[in-house]
């Protein structure tokens, strides 16, 4: 029951993670710099904040899986988790073809949400980053991403 228990509240800290941090650094970024000019394609920046927020955010959901689990089961159920969820809202990116909505000065952080278009490469990579930090985080927990010590000195 810990396991489950571990990877719910694991996935749970991340989405709460990644939905604050996104929405603070949507404020702080506006959409001019979170969108290329007059459409909801997403600008570079957006993209490099996003994949370390997004990191950031797994790191932290593999602590929490692992503090509360204490089973280094939980963190890889969690990882394959991030990775099927991951791909499956992948899927929508990888087959649309319609081009960009026109965006017209400031948006809402809602009306970004729902049209920011993001390269179909983003799409694939988040996923695997977020399977790679949330084993991070439990590493970092557990202690096993610790280096060995040296049983001479």
């Amino acid at each position: 029951m810990k396991t489950f228990g571990g990877v719910i509240l694991g996935y749970l800290m991340m989405v709460a993670f990644v939905f604050l941090s996104f929405s603070i650094a949507y404020r702080v970024m506006g959409a001019d710099r979170a969108f290329q000019p007059g459409v909801f394609d997403v600008t570079n920046l957006w993209i490099v904040t996003s994949f370390m927020l997004g990191l950031a955010g797994a790191i932290l959901g593999g602590y929490v899986c692992e503090a509360i689990a204490r089973d280094e089961r939980a963190p890889k159920l969690l990882a394959v988790l991030v990775l099927l969820l991951g791909f499956a809202f992948a899927v929508p990116v990888l087959t649309t073809t319609s081009p960009s909505a026109p965006r017209e000065g400031d948006v809402s952080n809602t009306v970004a949400m729902q049209n920011a278009q993001q390269p179909a490469w983003v799409a694939l990579l988040n996923p695997l980053l977020g399977a790679i930090g949330v084993l991070i985080g439990a590493g970092v927990r557990s202690g096993r991403s610790k280096p060995p010590t040296d049983p001479v000195a």
